[in-house]
């Protein structure tokens, strides 16, 4: 039995899309251009894209959302109504916004809305409010799971509907990065260096190490052991029988700057982890391998955000990432050969060895990780292969020219 929340996947290219749609995820996120909250990501898919991410959307019967969530000046404007038109055209299932204006011409165009968490919905009247306009909010991530319930308990009581006729449908996050801010509303980018984080231009001050310094006596502490304004990464995978009994519809899982194994791996225990719940097979055994699975991809380690009525925030002690592993660069995908299922590699960069446990990438492939097989070189059966060296091997799934092949080792 599959769970009926829509579990949400981050998008920040098509590996990463093709991961979450694999991995199984109901819908995807993902943001165009200058638009979005990850505007300044490395990873953004163009307008040009919103055809062939739509068409692979409805092939795999999964829904697509395209944040155009930003704060939004006048000479946006048209730009907003240009991306909507293309949305719309092209057959993108809705339009995630935070800003008015964006939300008025979506309503105006017939493009379905989602409200987004920087409009930092917290209670039952606003719900009621933007319902005449969307059919899907995502609450502010400082509530309690006591909180979104009462939200809930009322929209099924009164009846709430949006302009679909549908009940409206509540939306919270999962896992992922959280900000120091309040639903990511925060002005210190713009402060130190003019470059808004409420415009998708954030450069993350709060992941920095700080020292404090006494105005009066000139004297300095460095703050030992926590990055005080970086928060953990939110995870509720341990607690998300509650989570799913507080009434929400979708579950979101943050990371459209992640790579894409991050991606296929976290979708992919939170899928097995929401249709558990639903088959009654939901166990602790079950939840502490989903962790250990969880802590091999990028994190700065996990609390429980606010949901369970935290006061304070939990605080990283390290800059970066807390997987326990790391991949490693090997080989560039060169040929398949259909009829017999056989992929070939160029290694480029280490050895690699029968064994390893590897991953293999791709726009169109997504994410494949598996034990190397055995494999040949040269069409000779080998246990390693080196630098410069062509490998062949079984593999059921299609590969293609342009995927790699990583190495996972331990994060020492």
């Amino acid at each position: 039995m599959k769970s009926t929340v829509e579990l949400m996947a981050p998008a920040g290219n098509f590996e990463s899309l093709m991961a979450g749609i694999h991995a199984g995820a109901n819908s995807v996120y993902f943001g165009v251009d200058q638009l979005n909250m990850r505007a300044r990501a490395t990873m953004n898919f163009t307008l040009g894209d919103l055809e062939e991410i739509a068409e692979i959307c409805q092939k795999h019967d999964v829904k697509s959302y395209l944040t155009l969530n930003t704060i939004i000046y006048d000479h946006d404007l048209s730009i907003i109504k240009t991306v909507t038109d293309k949305a719309l055209e092209v057959g993108i299932t809705a339009i995630i916004a935070s800003d008015q204006a964006v939300i008025n011409y979506c309503h105006q165009a017939g493009m379905e809305v989602h409200i987004s968490t920087q409009v930092n919905v917290t209670n039952f009247e606003t719900v009621k409010f933007y319902a005449h306009f969307a059919d899907v909010m995502v609450l502010s991530r400082e509530l309690s799971l006591n909180q979104v319930k009462k939200i809930t308990s009322e929209i099924e009581k009164q009846q709430i509907k949006g302009p679909s006729g549908n009940l409206i449908e509540i939306e919270i996050f999962g896992h992922g990065a959280l900000c120091m801010a309040v639903s990511g509303k925060c002005y210190l980018s713009l402060h130190t260096q003019n470059s808004s984080a409420n415009r998708g231009a954030c450069i993350q001050n709060c992941r920095r190490p700080y020292i404090v310094t006494d105005k009066e006596s000139g004297y300095e502490l460095e703050i030992d052991n926590e990055y005080i304004m970086s928060p953990k990464d939110l995870c509720t995978i341990n607690f998300l029988d509650q989570v799913v009994d507080s009434g929400i519809k979708v579950l979101k899982i943050e990371g459209r700057g992640r790579a894409p194994e991050y991606v296929q791996t976290t979708i992919a225990c939170y899928r097995e982890a929401l249709d558990a719940i639903a088959e009654g097979t939901y166990t602790t055994e079950k939840v502490n391998a989903w962790m250990d699975r969880l802590a091999t991809v990028y994190n700065r380690g996990f609390w429980s955000g606010y949901y369970l009525g935290q006061e304070l925030g939990e605080w990283t002690d390290a800059s970066g990432s807390k997987a326990t592993q790391k991949k490693i660069y090997i080989a560039k995908g060169q040929h398949y050969y259909g009829k017999t299922n056989i992929a070939e590699f160029k290694v480029e960069a280490q050895n690699i060895k029968q064994g390893d446990t590897i991953l293999i990438t791709g726009p169109t492939t997504g994410v494949i990780q598996m034990e190397m097989p055995a494999f040949m070189v040269d069409d000779v059966f080998s246990t390693e292969a080196k630098r410069g060296e062509i490998i062949t091997f079984k593999l059921d799934e299609r590969i293609r020219n342009t995927d790699k092949l990583y190495k996972l080792v331990p994060n020492e």
